[in-house]
């Protein structure tokens, strides 16, 4: 579903997340959940830096590990695809060759959202290129019990790695922007130039022409960015890890899908496309944690042991 997880068992950390208490842990994920730092948790529960962050990376893979069982043979109708930047460290053009080497520069992370039911069904951690076009296309294919009607931006990566995944068995389009000059002095920093319009490109398929659009992935992009601290820009609160940074996303998934109702639904994304009967509550999701060890413990005890 997205790059490997790895359990953040650096040496140095000061404490134990098996000392915490299950209402400790709630504490802690509400905050992370909720939009803040790692710092500022800290300050609000008394848990130390290194405890939060080694309970996110355990927890972050528990929630990968449920989500990839969980979201199979799923049946939506209208997917909508789109990345969103962030950078590990510090930014591609000042990252150095050791600082390229710990994985340290821009990153993308590829979504999929499905406009019924607002359900994110896999996403994707990596680079912005051909390879993760593949890879990210093929493990949508893989969840979908149906034919879909598929729309993207107008990235040229996407037409050969959908070609690749789904073949004809696909309702396929790009809506391409049409951009003007950009945005002149300091304010225009971080805007992107001016969309004069947009272009609606149909590539397989026969897809409704009216559902040709990205606006509810290009939304949940402002979600994303509003839940997760290390989204904010001008800060330090930026990831120094990949593999927190894939964490992170992990558990924001886990939260969105299962946890937050969403507002127009009236219900959570993960019980209107099906998959679960109830909200979760954050407990719940806590508990992953026991029960991913215990399902590996007896993946080893079996001779079964499966790859994290």
């Amino acid at each position: 579903m997205q790059v490997s997880l790895y359990s953040a068992g650096d040496a140095g950390y000061a404490g134990d997340v098996n000392k915490l208490t299950t209402q400790e842990r709630v504490s802690v994920v509400s905050c992370l959940v909720e939009g803040n730092s790692i710092r500022a948790t800290v300050r609000m529960t008394g848990v130390a830096k290194n405890t939060v962050a080694k309970l996110l990376s355990e927890l972050g893979q528990a929630c990968s590990e449920y989500q990839d069982k969980a979201f199979r043979n799923l049946h939506l109708k209208r997917i909508q695809c789109d990345e969103i930047w962030a950078f590990i460290g510090c930014k591609e053009k000042n990252v150095s060759v050791k600082q390229k080497r710990k994985g340290w520069g821009d990153v993308w992370t590829w979504t999929a959202l499905d406009a019924e039911t607002k359900l994110v069904p896999c996403w994707y951690v990596g680079t912005r290129d051909a390879y993760a076009a593949f890879h990210f296309m093929h493990d949508l294919k893989g969840r979908l019990a149906s034919r879909v009607q598929l729309t993207t931006d107008g990235l040229r990566t996407y037409v050969e790695a959908v070609e690749d995944a789904f073949g004809s068995e696909i309702d396929y389009a790009q809506l391409v922007k049409i951009y003007g000059n950009a945005p002149e002095g300091a304010q225009g920093r971080y805007s992107p130039a001016q969309c004069m319009g947009t272009r609606k490109d149909v590539n397989s398929g026969t897809p409704e022409y009216r559902h040709v659009s990205t606006s509810y992935t290009e939304r949940h992009n402002l979600t994303m960015r509003m839940q997760m601290r290390r989204f904010t820009r001008l800060t330090n609160a930026f990831s120094k890890k990949v593999e927190n940074h894939a964490a992170a996303f992990a558990l924001y998934f886990m939260y969105y899908n299962f946890c937050r109702i969403h507002q127009t639904l009236r219900v959570t994304p993960a019980m209107e496309a099906g998959v679960t009967d109830h909200v979760w509550s954050l407990e719940e999701i806590v508990n992953l944690i026991r029960s991913e060890h215990l399902s590996r413990k007896e993946n080893r005890e079996s001779g079964n042991i499966q790859p994290v």
